[in-house]
């Protein structure tokens, strides 16, 4: 440990800059693993979209955040919860479930498996909250080991996949103003499910013949209109449809997926692992979200079941900073798609961590999930 950090000292005096603060930590850590104490703190936040965010459902403004740091020897883990309202989940939600956390129990970090799984148990839901642990957790970690997650898990970031934009249901000339802030993107991420699908489809159409995936989040409610629908949008390229129907119509997904010209891929449907197998037979595939999860540690498990039983793999997120969103990317080598924009939606991020260079994923090469505060 002490050749590496003469390294770091003898870095900084040539190139004439400062050592990082994780830097000046990892420096003085020297195998002390097992001999500290985790410290969980957090704080409130508000995120601002650049736009109103509408779905078939809902439409917003702002999505509410918990910002995580866990600290360990003088090194710092970032973390995020992020509420959309589906998830039933809030500030004050979050707020009163870290509150119960106790990690001070765990002398040593890398015992992840069970300090994640003593977060999980606290109470039953609070999904967000205990992303925004399990995130912050695998920085620390990453951080100590002195790697990025997706070299840890062995995967190569050559091969993650370019990031749709998301564009929400809307007015003709707002859809046409956000195709057109989504120049630099490779493929479009559409929201639908009300009656103006085939009008934002075909403003779009106006526009570019860029490849496109629709989401209805569950706002389609008959089959056989479904079933129309995909073979109207698959002439349109369209690549894909995320759930189609509300997710308690499992046979009516199943039949449509099974009829479809087009790759169904189960959302919400698809939190944990358990859903994964249940969504076998009924999606092409599934779209994994930390904030569904729970974290890194569930969704890979995810995306390994998920790939072993031969289906589709897409990673999604919130709308979040590029704390969550860089914690996801990380998984996006073995991934078929990726929906990692939702830094790029809102107006006041606090970190910079994953890029989208020419509209693909960029990992960051910096350790644990690759974000420094900006």
């Amino acid at each position: 440990m002490n050749s590496r950090r003469n390294f770091l000292k003898a870095s900084a005096l040539v190139t004439g800059t400062t050592l990082l603060p994780w830097e000046k930590a990892l420096s003085g850590i020297a195998g002390q693993s097992g001999k500290g104490k985790l410290q969980l703190r957090y704080r409130p936040y508000t995120l601002q979209l650049k736009h109103a965010f509408t779905l078939s459902t809902s439409s917003r403004t702002t999505t509410p955040v918990v910002l995580t740091e866990l600290e360990y020897n003088g090194v710092i883990g970032y973390g995020e919860a992020s509420m959309p309202p589906y998830l039933g989940e809030s500030h004050e939600s979050v707020l009163k479930f870290l509150g119960k956390v106790d990690l001070s129990r765990f002398d040593d970090p890398f015992q992840m498996e069970n300090i994640l799984t003593y977060v999980d148990g606290i109470e039953e839901a609070n999904k967000a909250a205990k992303a925004s642990v399990d995130i912050a957790l695998h920085d620390l970690v990453g951080k100590l080991m002195k790697q990025p997650w997706y070299k840890i898990w062995g995967y190569d970031a050559a091969k993650t996949p370019n990031t749709s934009f998301t564009i929400g249901i809307d007015t003709p000339e707002v859809i046409r103003q956000k195709v057109k802030e989504a120049d630099p993107y490779k493929i479009l991420k559409v929201k639908l499910g009300r009656d103006t699908d085939k009008l934002l489809i075909n403003t779009i159409r106006e526009i570019t013949n860029k490849p496109i995936c629709v989401d209805v989040n569950q706002g389609w409610t008959d089959r056989q209109m479904a079933l129309d629908m995909s073979h109207w949008l698959q002439e349109k390229g369209i690549v894909f449809i995320e759930q189609p129907m509300p997710k308690e119509r499992v046979e009516d997904n199943a039949w449509l997926t099974q009829n479809s010209p087009l790759p169904t891929m189960g959302d919400e449907a698809v939190q944990r692992l358990d859903d994964v197998v249940k969504a076998h037979g009924v999606y092409s595939g599934i779209n994994i979200k930390l904030m569904k999860s729970t974290g890194m540690r569930e969704a890979h498990k995810m995306l390994i079941l998920a790939k072993a039983l031969k289906m589709k793999v897409m990673i999604g997120c919130m709308t979040e900073t590029s704390c969550a969103i860089s914690a996801a990317s990380h998984l996006a080598p073995m991934a078929d798609w990726a929906d990692l924009d939702g830094a790029l939606l809102i107006s006041n991020d606090v970190y910079k961590g994953m890029q989208v260079v020419d509209g693909k994923v960029t990992l960051s090469d910096l350790p644990g999930i690759g974000v420094r505060k900006i």
